[in-house]
């Protein structure tokens, strides 16, 4: 991304900081006039916010593939730290797995072992360490891989691609399919930072936008896009002879097949492939639409998977706090500001409105506040994550796009300012662990409050807390001080 756009990005959330305490959002009158009886029914609680905010919620919590993986790709400085083993199964059960504990054991050609050193790769991880033998063995051999954001298998894909590419050949050799843009964009980084010192291997990205002239023939190795562009690019205008293609590279698979067209284009692009093409797929998660579509792209694979850190609550003492409205919900907020001392901390609301009005009252308290929801651009939601994780603001308030995979270790405390629910009403368990997932990490304790602002609220605590049998206790004034030396 470019340092200008950046800097715009941090520039309009520094502006929208500044006027959030003047923003006035205007309340649905209650039927019966006061808003404090309408919190204590429970039929209500549900129905709290005006009509017109029941219908963007669950865009706010069924946030974008697309947008959270760019996200997770935009704000990683390093590897995820994966403690998981590695599950193995091979076409050959009889071939023995090799592994590789070095990248010189991989016998790379001088300008990509000096392009992996200076992208901070010291060792492989836990992925390239098995997927790597295999990507670059002679003969090819094909590949599914489910790994998460952060575990590097995009620098081990695209060390397998710069691997095969023959410079002397003016012509594509390599495909990479991303499911948008912006992707295609981040893996196109990722190459020219481990082909710096190969300069002789080209790269173009077939995307929307880049026209080329009928007739043109590539002379770049690489080709990087989109399903739909590559797929123009190798039949339509005939750019890429696909019968000379050596390596295929699918990624974000799962994301893939949630974009409409692109899984028919992407099989389309296969089947004009040679055989002995060596085809690659990567996908975060491996549910059943996912597997079908890898077995369709990917014949006789090699399979690894990486399973996802497994979040618990061992380390996070949980409390909750009884209130009446929404307003008491913000002044008990203040209270546990006021009596103790918090190093950061994540607030979860359930509505882009919520979070909106509560980062105003907050900063008409005096604290340094971010705002982070799903209407804002991906790179300015990565800004804003940036300053949260630099300690320029305290405090971050959010609605569920923030819930998954981002890492700040500082944050000591994370409040549900209102406990995660299902579109039916129903407590969503996974969200919560995910959420207060964001603190008690890097083997720290960690702090979860929750505030309850009804019987119903309180109905779906207790069945979250039965869900994960853990005891989640009143918060009392006599918790304060074992409370300071967790969130301090």
């Amino acid at each position: 991304m470019a340092t200008d756009s950046w800097a715009q990005a941090v520039d309009e959330q520094e502006a929208a900081a500044e006027s959030i305490g003047n923003l006035q959002i205007k309340e649905k009158p209650e039927e019966n006039g006061t808003a404090a009886n309408a919190s204590n029914s429970s039929s209500a609680a549900g129905k709290s916010e005006a009509e017109g905010e029941n219908k963007t919620t669950d865009e706010d919590d069924k946030e974008d593939k697309a947008a959270q993986s760019l996200l997770n790709k935009l704000i990683r400085n390093n590897l995820v730290n994966n403690t998981n083993q590695v599950e193995v199964l091979q076409k050959d059960p009889n071939s023995p797995l090799y592994s590789v504990k070095s990248f010189e054991e991989l016998r790379l050609k001088p300008q990509l072992l000096q392009g992996v050193y200076g992208m901070g790769f010291n060792r492989p991880s836990k992925i390239q360490e098995t997927a790597l033998p295999m990507m670059l063995a002679e003969p090819p051999q094909n590949l599914i891989a489910q790994s998460q954001s952060g575990t590097g298998k995009t620098a081990a894909f695209v060390l397998a691609m710069l691997s095969h590419v023959d410079p002397n050949n003016k012509y594509p050799q390599c495909l990479c399919v991303s499911p948008t843009y912006e992707l295609a964009l981040q893996t196109g980084k990722v190459i020219e930072q481990m082909g710096k010192h190969y300069p002789e291997v080209k790269l173009v990205y077939a995307i929307r936008g880049n026209k080329l002239q009928r007739g043109w023939k590539l002379e770049e190795q690489i080709v990087i896009g989109t399903p739909g562009t590559m797929l123009d690019w190798c039949s339509k205008f005939k750019f890429i002879d696909p019968k000379k293609i050596k390596v295929f590279v699918l990624d974000e698979a799962d994301v893939m097949i949630a974009t409409q067209g692109h899984q028919d284009q992407s099989i389309r692009i296969q089947r004009m492939l040679p055989k002995s093409c060596q085809m690659l797929l990567f996908s975060a998660t491996f549910e059943e639409t996912v597997w079908n579509f890898a077995q369709r792209i990917v014949p006789d694979p090699n399979i690894i998977k990486l399973k996802r850190e497994e979040e618990t609550l061992d380390t996070i003492k949980q409390y909750f706090v009884l209130c009446n409205s929404k307003e008491e919900k913000f002044h008990a907020l203040c209270n546990i500001y006021g009596a103790i001392t918090i190093a950061q901390a994540m607030i979860f609301c359930h509505t882009r409105k919520t979070a909106g009005w509560l980062a105003g009252e907050l900063s008409r308290e005096g604290h340094q506040v971010a705002l982070l929801s799903g209407e804002m651009q991906v790179e300015q939601r990565a800004a804003v994550i940036e300053r949260f994780r630099d300690g320029k603001e305290k405090v971050l308030v959010t609605t569920n796009v923030c819930a998954r995979g981002i890492d700040v270790e500082q944050v000591s405390v994370v409040i549900n300012f209102d406990l995660p629910v299902d579109k039916d009403g129903n407590p969503d368990n996974e969200t919560y662990l995910h959420r207060i997932g964001r603190t008690g990490r890097f083997g720290k304790r960690g702090l979860a409050i929750n505030m309850v602002d009804s019987k119903m609220s309180m109905n779906i605590l207790n069945r979250i807390q039965e869900h994960f049998n853990k005891k989640i206790e009143k918060l009392d004034t006599d918790d304060l001080d074992e409370i300071e030396k967790i969130a301090s």
